[in-house]
């Protein structure tokens, strides 16, 4: 087996189809982009109990909602922790033990959902299963952008542009699975994470296999390096991961994307539960309350949520991809200035749309958001590679995302916690998430005073003219 996940046996042959590898990034990160999609579980387990309505015992959604956080502050510190033996053992062994640790961490919280014990939960999803999302997270971008090295926005967004799209198709099948294994003393929370385990230790396995990486000098058929100004924002030199986050540069592209991700991650993380509670019946004609429902009618709410979790799932990718791809015209810095300027005037749109009432609005100003939020994703390992080259972009990937660790407890505890002390105060439901959107709108605003910060990195610190493994020593 070691043999069989070793780097050299993923080195593609001579005539190699570049366009055969992103297919199999695409298998590991729809698995694991179900990060995304698992707020769809939390109503539910918080009547794991009660069945039909919450009891005493019962879960509480931000206890629940905490398991996202964990999850992706694990996400952040095992891509930092193994971004570099992922260079050295290549992509396939890092996809395998990602997948270990994904459908792991669904028995694990299977196991906890049976117990009632909400520690299982989160060492399973959030622990193991965290692990599993960076591992699965970091594994393609270092390889595609090997393989695109002509079109490196292109290539960072079909490298995880999967990730926004899992919940598009795992949230859906959730709410299904749900239902089907639902009696009148389970809610089948339990056994859909059993069969989720499954079907993604399948489809991860299935990617790992598939990664190829390129022959060391490869390049495309007929592409020369462009030839780049000392002053571009554009290398195509090296700088040592050891040095790389040393820089003014890398820290300034962390604040970027903690803060690009700490908007967004907020409102994904309970955006099942949002929608329901900001506009309870008139998801389905009724201008009823949430709370005023019956609970057929509330499964019909929670079926509307679930669509719209998939909806923002939808946006997700299509922004990872057609944002990053776009950057490779308007220039990666350019394109997050777009982010965050559009980004904070439609976060402040928000409470207008609810107060109007116009799920219309509501719903369009979270899409257009969404792909912002991927794009920012998809074009941060271009942006990295800009300014730091090619050879270590995986592993200087890796510890810039600890930046969304970071942002995995930020913002889920802004927009959970700001909501429960409204609604503790007697605020009613649909309107407890106002001023939450007003201090994401104000992330936003920060984020774009680091993005000011970006300028090109010193020549010193970029490594003398030798092969990459001679850097990874340590030389310069």
């Amino acid at each position: 087996m070691a043999g069989l996940l070793s780097r050299e046996r993923t080195i593609a042959p001579p005539g190699f189809n570049r366009w055969l590898v992103p297919p199999a990034a695409l298998a590991i990160h729809l698995s694991i982009g179900m990060a995304y999609g698992l707020s769809v579980f939390w109503l539910p387990l918080s009547k794991a109990i009660g069945v039909t309505q919450s009891a005493p015992d019962d879960w509480k959604v931000t206890q629940l909602n905490f398991t996202f956080s964990v999850a992706i502050f694990f996400l952040g510190s095992s891509a930092a922790a193994f971004g570099a033996w992922l260079e050295k053992v290549g992509p396939r062994r890092a996809g395998v033990t990602a997948a270990f640790c994904w459908a792991g961490g669904f028995l694990v919280s299977a196991i906890g959902i049976k117990l009632h014990q909400i520690a299982l939960l989160w060492l399973g999803l959030g622990v193991i299963g965290g692990c599993g999302l960076g591992l699965g997270y970091i594994s393609p971008v270092s390889t595609l952008i090997k393989w695109f090295p002509d079109r490196r926005g292109l290539a960072t967004g079909l490298a995880i542009m999967g990730f926004g799209g899992g919940a598009m198709i795992g949230a859906p099948l959730a709410d299904r699975l749900m239902k089907h294994f639902a009696t009148p003393t389970s809610v089948g929370v339990y056994e859909t994470f059993l069969v989720l385990a499954g079907v993604y230790f399948v489809a991860m396995l299935a990617g790992a296999f598939g990664y190829r990486v390129p022959a060391p000098g490869w390049k495309p058929a007929g592409w020369t390096p462009p030839a780049t100004a000392a002053s571009a924002m554009v290398t195509t030199r090296n700088v040592h991961v050891a040095t790389a986050w040393k820089t003014p540069q890398f820290w300034a592209l962390w604040g970027v994307l903690l803060l690009n991700v700490s908007a967004g991650i907020g409102v994904l993380s309970l955006a099942s539960p949002m929608i329901q509670e900001i506009f309870g019946g008139r998801l389905i004609g009724l201008d009823l309350p949430l709370a005023q429902l019956s609970e057929a009618q509330k499964k019909d709410v929670a079926s509307i949520a679930a669509g719209f979790t998939g909806l923002l799932s939808l946006a997700n990718i299509f922004g990872r991809l057609g944002w990053a791809s776009l950057s490779d015209r308007l220039g990666r810095r350019r394109t997050y200035m777009i982010f965050f300027v559009l980004g904070a005037i439609l976060y402040a749109l928000v409470p207008t749309a609810g107060h109007l009432g116009s799920t219309v609005l509501f719903v369009g100003i979270f899409v257009l958001i969404l792909t912002m939020y991927g794009g920012g994703f998809s074009t941060i390992p271009a942006y990295l590679a800009d300014m730091f080259g090619t050879s270590f972009v995986g592993a200087i990937h890796g510890r810039l995302l600890t930046s969304w660790s970071v942002a995995g407890l930020l913002g889920p505890f802004v927009i959970t916690n700001i909501r429960q002390f409204q609604l503790d105060r007697g605020v009613p439901a649909a309107e407890a998430y106002g001023t939450t959107m007003y201090i994401l709108a104000g992330f936003l605003v920060l984020g774009f005073c680091c993005n000011l910060m970006v300028r090109p990195v010193s020549e010193d610190r970029f490594m003398r003219e030798e092969a990459p493994a001679a850097g990874a020593a340590g030389g310069r």
